[in-house]
């Protein structure tokens, strides 16, 4: 029986991922445009061989073919600027997270708790419950509040990581001797999945990481527990 193989993008869960997937399917679809224009275009030229060679060389062709591209990239550098500028958006956080990745597993701080730290691990095959997930699960998640800012401080200890969950839209290079920093907001509940996405040894694929959106108020009843 075949299987369905997802080619776009997780399933948003933060606006900001939103406008990445917005941004990204708006680029799509004039690329789209752009090939179907000139693969016509070269096909008619190859096939017409009676075509007028007027066409290919006159002053009024050449202008056209130089003032689309100019036009269709403003359109694509506009949205991708306001992008930017989002990713370096920082407003007040209710939480601060602070993440080092290790070889190879991370460390997470609450820095608004005392004594609210934890190591987290992937699974060992033989831990995990009959519908676990391989290779993604960890020991000990994060969890954070739905629809509140979280800053999310992010370094190393050893060698270069990098924190990234494609569902929130944040990818965070984790450098040694050195602090960066990202905000996301999650808008529903649910566990959301990553990975380190830089490539830092030899089980460099053997650091999940995982997130767990809840409401307010079992988030203060695990920080309860936890502290």
């Amino acid at each position: 029986m075949a299987t369905w193989l997802p080619i776009s993008l997780q399933d948003s869960a933060s606006p900001l991922m939103e406008q990445l997937s917005f941004f990204h399917d708006h680029t799509m679809m004039m690329l789209t445009i752009i090939t179907i224009i000139v693969s016509y275009t070269l096909t008619y030229i190859t096939m017409n061989l009676f075509m007028n060679r007027n066409m290919l060389h006159g002053h009024t062709i050449e202008t056209i073919w130089t003032m689309i591209p100019a036009v269709t990239l403003i359109f694509i550098a506009l949205p991708s600027l306001r992008l930017l500028y989002l990713l370096d958006d920082y407003n007040d956080a209710l939480l601060t997270i602070k993440t080092i990745g290790h070889q190879w597993y991370w460390s997470y701080e609450y820095s608004d708790f005392m004594n609210l730290e934890f190591d987290s691990y992937m699974m060992p095959e033989t831990d995990l419950e009959k519908n676990g997930f391989r290779l993604l699960d960890v020991d000990n998640r994060i969890i954070i509040p739905m629809n509140s800012e979280v800053r999310m401080l992010t370094s190393a200890s050893d060698v270069l990581h990098s924190w990234t969950i494609p569902s929130l839209g944040i990818k965070i290079d984790a450098t040694p001797g050195r602090l960066n920093q990202s905000s996301f907001t999650t808008t529903r509940p649910g566990l959301f999945f990553g990975q380190c996405s830089e490539i830092c040894g030899t089980n460099h694929s053997f650091m999940p990481i995982v997130l767990e959106s809840t409401s307010i108020k079992l988030f203060i009843k695990w920080v309860t527990k936890m502290i």
